[in-house]
């Protein structure tokens, strides 16, 4: 069995940290007194709903490249439509494979996919399609993931407020290419934006009262 010498206590199940004091833990992990909680959720309904929205965001892609820009961007507006589906479906089955630690998980992909396309961008020279659309897509596409992993996943209220928060996140970082002028098509950013305010409000709006009691009990208001 594990042990925290700085609290001086001992811990069953596999925790490698204390619970307590965040402390390494010493010592063999004997197995979980707690039962294994089965998934609540259908994969079949995960992967149908994913795909679905995979392809009314390609389809999307395609109407707004016939109405708004068929020029020099093209190449950059696809590159970055597939990257962003590609974003989404690796969130959405981070998520129905490990349902711990998802929001850092997701941080952690949007942050690599987007230094990945503005490192790209610099090495072809710096025509700035990643902080266009490479970077509003994947974060436009990564609040539809958080939307598919919410609805359909039935995550719990303590995790709306992370998730809440993440979405601010993903939303703001193409507003403020937007507002330092570092776009030269100011669409996705606006629509990015735009995506991220109606997530957070429906977020508030399906479990609104529940999220605001974790809140308050976090925060201890």
């Amino acid at each position: 069995m594990r042990r925290c010498a700085d609290c001086a206590v001992d811990i069953e199940g596999a925790w490698s940290r204390c619970p307590l004091c965040a402390g390494p833990a010493t010592g063999e992990a004997v197995p979980s007194p707690l039962p294994a909680v089965p998934l609540t959720f259908s994969r079949r309904r995960v992967l149908r709903v994913l795909f679905l929205s995979s392809l009314a965001v390609i389809v999307a892609s395609f109407v707004a490249q016939l109405l708004f820009n068929r020029g020099v961007d093209e190449i950059g507006v696809l590159r970055s439509v597939w990257l962003g589906v590609s974003t989404m479906w690796l969130v959405v089955l981070m998520a129905v494979r490990k349902r711990r630690n998802v929001a850092k998980g997701i941080v952690y992909l949007v942050a690599l996919i987007g230094l990945a396309c503005v490192y790209w961008d610099y090495l072809t020279g710096w025509h700035r399609w990643s902080l266009t659309y490479a970077v509003p897509i994947v974060c436009a596409c990564s609040i539809v993931a958080l939307l598919i992993t919410v609805r359909v996943m039935r995550i719990e209220v303590g995790d709306h407020i992370v998730y809440s928060a993440l979405t601010v996140l993903l939303g703001l970082a193409p507003i403020g290419f937007l507002a330092f002028g570092w776009v030269t098509n100011p669409i996705p950013s606006a629509i990015c934006g735009s995506l991220s305010v109606v997530t957070l409000v429906a977020l508030q709006v399906v479990s609104g009262p529940e999220v605001r009691h974790e809140l308050a009990k976090r925060l201890h208001l």
